[in-house]
């Protein structure tokens, strides 16, 4: 019995880790071509752009995975059940509880790995990318910027730069300041570079001319310099936080925020309900893995396929699915319907077990339990 469960078990590891793998990568991929024109266009690094995106990968695994063990344990039986092992597996005297051993076990590591994933992991490294992404937005203002285009850094200024060098400078600067209205100024200059000094971007700006109009008295105040430094930071930039969504926060920072933060009171609701679909989510892992079972070991034994029950189970998996982004929608505009996440990640599980068991626990006339 112990060689044909770590039998089972090992097709269903291998399977895992490809399909999910796998899925992942083309989760990433599809996800990454989005921040690609900061590589093509605006001279953001390989690096930079690996890094960022490699932030998102653990909140794509996150939300892959329960799918993907349910189509592994379903994919890995059907084959088993067509191949005849099965078949064997039966004849060696293993029950339905025998048969389902190697996917509960997978099914009880997938969802410790979720609880870790979604309490621990996710949180730091989606927060990690969100900071990442509003550095690159707010303060690292020439990875924004493109040649011969006008680009806006906030609501009052907008650069302009006729070409971009090798090393990052630029030539050809025009800038157009109207953070104080009471003096809007245009600014012309041959040479510049972007750096970034304490948390905020600056331009410094070489063989320029600095053209201020003072709205009082309508005059025009010109100044050449050989060198000039100007701070371009935007009220978002200069912010010292940001506000963070829920998918950011740790479970303990979802359930009771900062007291300092505004949160709005739709804001803490959805909070309340990220918390929950996060403890929840992974026994729906396990309610998965059981329908799965129940589905296509539950019941009479037929020596001529499954199909139907296979197509049965993909239906229930997926309309378990759907529910679960339905129910936790509902639940954060009504914390009420709180009880139904975790009805809904349980109540399957349960009676999917239930079925699966039941030709052990029933005894019918003439027919004995097959003994797991």
């Amino acid at each position: 019995m112990a060689r044909l469960t770590s039998y089972v078990l090992r097709q269903l590891v291998v399977a895992l880790l490809a399909v999910t793998g796998g899925l992942a990568a083309l989760v990433w991929l599809t996800q990454s071509l989005r921040f690609l024109e900061l590589v093509v266009s605006r001279g953001l690094s390989l690096g930079v752009f690996l890094e960022l995106t490699l932030y998102m990968l653990p909140n794509f695994v996150a939300v892959v995975l329960p799918v993907t063990t349910f189509i592994v344990v379903l994919a890995v039986y059907h084959r088993l059940e067509s191949d005849r092992e099965l078949v064997v597996m039966r004849g060696a005297g293993l029950g339905p509880l025998a048969l389902a051993r190697p996917a509960l076990l997978i099914a009880v590591a997938v969802a410790a790995i979720g609880w870790t994933m979604n309490l621990w992991v996710v949180p730091k490294t989606y927060r990690a990318f969100r900071e990442y992404q509003f550095d690159i937005r707010h303060r690292m203002a020439a990875v924004l910027l493109q040649e011969g285009v006008f680009s806006s850094l906030g609501d009052r200024l907008t650069v302009f730069v006729r070409a971009r060098e090798a090393d990052g400078s630029f030539r050809g600067i025009l800038l157009q300041d109207a953070r104080d209205a009471r003096a809007p100024a245009t600014v012309f200059a041959e040479q510049g570079w972007f750096s970034v000094e304490g948390g905020a971007p600056r331009v410094v700006l070489v063989n320029g001319l600095r053209q201020e109009l003072d709205l009082r008295s309508g005059t025009v105040r010109t100044l050449s310099f050989a060198e000039n430094a100007m701070m371009i930071a935007t009220p978002a930039m200069q912010q010292d936080g940001r506000y963070r969504d829920a998918r950011e926060r740790t479970l303990g920072e979802l359930l009771r925020p900062d007291p300092a933060e505004q949160v709005s009171d739709r804001d803490r609701r959805r909070f309340v309900a990220e918390a929950h679909q996060r403890l929840s989510g992974p026994l729906l892992t396990i309610s998965l893995v059981l329908v799965a079972l129940a589905t296509l070991l539950g019941g009479d034994f037929s020596r001529f396929g499954k199909t139907r029950r296979m197509l049965a189970a993909v239906v229930i998996g997926g309309a378990l699915i759907a529910a679960g982004v339905a129910v936790g929608n509902l639940a954060a505009r009504e914390l009420a319907l709180l009880p139904l996440i975790w009805l809904q990640a349980v109540l399957p599980g349960l009676v999917a077990a239930a079925w699966l068991l039941a030709p052990g626990l029933i005894l019918r006339p003439g027919r004995h339990p097959a003994h797991g």
